[in-house]
């Protein structure tokens, strides 16, 4: 049976963030490594991979092609070296969170991401929202200041990580390329600081790489195809699917990342805690709905426009 390209989109996407759920354990194996040298060699070998990529699948020269247009054009540019400095970010305290046993926090930031989005949408880019979405708003807030004031500290790492992918999100908006030859472009930007890095780490014989185990090199150089598989299966997928869905789709991440912290890695999920995320799952809960309305309601009044126009 021939699955149809809606059905297709759906598996893509969703076997994405499949993989972006687990990945804190393949962290986990990397937990004898700081979060410095992790990253370093996580933006290193997905540059070289997705160079590979690019030869095999033909895509060179429009990776060459794309290069020289940012070259050009200084906006298109800034976006890109701001969006490779955001996502670094972002991986980095999301691999420091993982292997310093606050998975949970983790997947609290990737929960509250959709609802960051709604906010930078409506400071920057001047979006009207609707009472869903305020409502959403306000409860993922409280859910925020629930955890604070309980635990007496802001909740810095689900911070970071949320406006860190949200902010990245926002530069990607300016930046119109082809998937992989974005991805490529992205990591090239910060891969020669990665380098340097490395670099002085093998000059003072502080390196992990090529000094340890071989399943330690293996992991550490694998590092680039573990980041760059998920965000090419999501772009595959995302281009066959509604938004509504994949609105839906995005947390099997933080709630596979939720389960491994609290089953799998015993780390410890008070009653605040809970409380906190039943406020942001509520607020994601009515957001989505919200979401799926809307889209909806814009589907039926093309169709209408459509039959009109016939």
């Amino acid at each position: 049976m021939k699955r149809t390209e809606l059905q297709q989109g759906a598996i893509h996407a969703g076997f994405s963030y499949l993989l972006w759920g687990l990945l804190p354990i393949y962290w986990k194996f990397l937990d004898q490594v700081n979060a410095q040298e992790i990253l370093a060699n996580r933006v290193f070998w997905s540059f070289i991979f997705m160079v590979v990529v690019l030869i095999f699948t033909k895509k060179w020269d429009l990776f060459v092609q794309t290069f020289r247009g940012f070259a050009q054009n200084k906006k298109q540019l800034y976006a890109l070296t701001i969006a490779s400095l955001l996502i670094s970010v972002n991986w980095f305290v999301y691999i420091w969170a993982v292997n310093s046993g606050h998975m949970i926090e983790a997947s609290l930031g990737y929960y509250i991401n959709p609802l960051v989005s709604i906010l930078l949408g409506m400071v920057v880019l001047k979006e009207k929202l609707t009472i869903y979405q305020y409502i959403s708003f306000v409860l993922a807030a409280v859910g925020v200041v629930i955890l604070t004031v309980a635990h007496g500290a802001f909740p810095w790492i689900a911070i970071t990580l949320a406006v860190s992918f949200g902010l990245y999100g926002l530069a990607k908006k300016l930046i119109n390329v082809e998937s992989a030859v974005g991805l490529t472009l992205e990591t090239m930007v910060v891969a020669p600081i990665a380098a340097i890095y490395m670099m002085i780490l093998f000059s003072r014989g502080a390196n992990t790489l090529f000094s340890s185990t071989l399943r330690t090199d293996l992991l550490l150089i694998g590092a680039g195809v573990a980041t760059a598989v998920p965000l090419l299966y999501f772009a595959k997928g995302a281009q066959k699917i509604p938004l509504s869905l994949l609105g839906f789709l995005q947390y099997i991440a933080p709630t596979l990342t939720l389960i491994l912290g609290v089953f799998v890695y015993n780390e410890h999920f008070s009653k605040v805690q809970l409380l906190s995320f039943m406020f942001i799952w509520s607020a994601l809960t009515i957001y989505s709905l919200s979401k799926t309305k809307l889209i909806s309601e814009k589907g039926l009044k093309w169709r209408r426009a459509k039959r009109t126009s016939v």
